[in-house]
């Protein structure tokens, strides 16, 4: 299992939404008669799942861009194995080990000096309660009563949001190299230049202060604090 967040300036979010797009555009994947901007931005949906070597260079810019731009951070939470979870000896159930976790991959980007939107994809939560559920347990933590640090937490369509689209990028390029897999050479090359921009093997944990590429391995045998 993998969680995470692609980060960045409020105000910076109109400018990244156009850059990842003109890449769409650039590489001819959404199409010209589609009535509206909105439309188009759905048409093809930036995924890892979709990585294969007609569309490899496409995806080689967008990463590339990723780490060219400094208004963009990644931070990921990996869970190696979650057969090897016991979330009772944790006093957990599922769903309390899905909230600590969540608030364990955002702790990294949550600062009390700013205040923070999050976004969460849609398919990504079961319902509407749970995502409140979530905000909640954020705001606790933070003693954010006044909701200053934490303005919102809302599910959106991520083929309607860029961003959304390039943590999903980055999320199963996390996922594929922790599960060992090796089954698509565009896909080996993709994380090979990952690899080579981050300066990171993506299979350790990195510092926590670490902001462009922050990456936590989470390992059911040591006893965390999150």
């Amino acid at each position: 299992m993998v969680l995470g967040a692609v980060s960045c300036p409020a105000e910076k979010k109109e400018e990244i939404f156009k850059r990842l797009l003109s890449f769409k555009k650039k590489y001819k994947l959404i199409p010209k008669n589609k009535k509206n901007e909105k439309e188009n931005c759905a048409y093809y949906e930036l995924k890892w799942n979709k990585v294969s070597r007609s569309k490899l260079d496409y995806y080689k810019d967008v990463i590339n861009y990723f780490f060219d731009d400094d208004d963009l951070s990644f931070r990921a939470l990996v869970v190696p194995n979650k057969n090897e979870l016991d979330y009772q000896k944790y006093n957990h159930t599922h769903d309390t080990f899905y909230y600590k976790m969540y608030f364990g991959m955002l702790k990294a980007i949550l600062s009390p000096e700013n205040s923070h939107c999050i976004y969460i994809d849609i398919k990504d939560t079961r319902s509407k309660e749970k995502v409140h559920k979530l905000e909640q347990v954020l705001r606790n933590d933070k003693y954010d009563y006044q909701k200053k640090i934490i303005k919102r937490v809302q599910q959106v369509r991520s083929h309607e949001v860029e961003i959304l689209q390039l943590a999903d990028l980055l999320i199963g390029a996390m996922s594929y190299i922790n599960r060992g897999l090796n089954t698509s050479q565009a896909k080996n090359e993709l994380i090979d230049l990952i690899k080579e921009r981050s300066k990171y093997s993506l299979v350790k944990s990195t510092l926590l202060k670490e902001k462009k590429f922050n990456i936590f391995i989470w390992e059911s045998q040591k006893l965390y604090f999150l």
